[in-house]
């Protein structure tokens, strides 16, 4: 009964984004553009020019544009289960109204993920069209990079929104952008093979999710091969997925129940 309740919230998250989407679909098309004109376009004009032979064989933006769709999906998955969550338990309460109803706990939260899921790919379908738009690949394999694209955004929805759930008051949430996900987006491999950081450091990129998405993405964009096989970073970001949303279970039940 779980999975039919849960589509009931994602309906309902999908008849209030109707009416609030134009909100959001200059970001979704402006945001990749400027990325790639400003860092893949005019960065890398200096970057390969300095290295004629490019990051690992290829230009600076066919390197960087994968990144930066993983990154793009992460940070989307990130708001997903920051102020969505907040808002729903503390600021508007609606997660309340919709216990008010047949759904349950457990459907609550697997609709939210459902949601945010939703939103991921959106945005991360419009950045793959832009990356074909910048002659990155063909739309085809930029299509097939949203795949791991989805498990990060998946991912840090999942641990975001079991985090955002044990907040008491919304102050730990710019905090947790940024020390968790701002040092993600620039240290795990997006702008920069992780083999220029310390090996320490190294060690750290080599567990975020981000990562292994950036690497699948790339792989997919490129050609190459990714330096975790693509089997065990699967199953990575899937662990962090149903981890994350398992641990979110608690305290929605905590907070939301009598």
């Amino acid at each position: 009964m779980t999975t039919p309740l849960a589509l009931r919230v994602l309906e309902s998250e999908a008849r209030v984004y109707r009416r609030t989407w134009r909100g959001s679909v200059i970001s979704s098309f402006l945001n990749p553009i400027l990325y790639l004109a400003a860092m893949g376009v005019g960065l890398g004009s200096l970057v390969d020019a300095n290295l004629p032979q490019g990051i690992e064989g290829i230009s600076y933006l066919t390197f960087l544009a994968p990144g930066l769709l993983v990154a793009t999906a992460m940070q989307t998955g990130a708001g997903e289960g920051a102020w969505k969550v907040m808002a729903g338990i503390k600021w508007l309460k609606t997660y309340h109204a919709k216990l008010a109803t047949p759904i349950g706990i457990p459907s609550l939260v697997l609709g939210h993920m459902l949601w945010s899921g939703a939103r991921v790919l959106m945005v991360s379908v419009v950045f793959a069209v832009i990356m074909t738009a910048f002659r990155v690949a063909p739309l085809f394999e930029s299509l097939l990079a949203v795949g791991p694209a989805l498990l990060v955004g998946l991912a840090m929805a999942a641990v975001t929104t079991a985090f955002t759930s044990r907040l008491e008051e919304e102050s730990g949430l710019p905090l947790y952008f940024r020390f968790v996900v701002i040092p993600m987006f620039l240290f795990s491999g997006a702008f920069f093979p992780i083999s220029e950081l310390p090996e320490w450091l190294q060690a750290v990129a080599l567990a975020t999710p981000m990562y292994h998405g950036v690497e699948l993405s790339r792989a997919i964009v490129v050609g190459t091969t990714p330096a975790v096989p693509w089997l065990i970073s699967v199953l990575y970001l899937t662990a962090w997925i149903t981890v994350g949303t398992a641990l979110a279970v608690g305290p929605f039940r905590k907070r939301l129940t009598p």
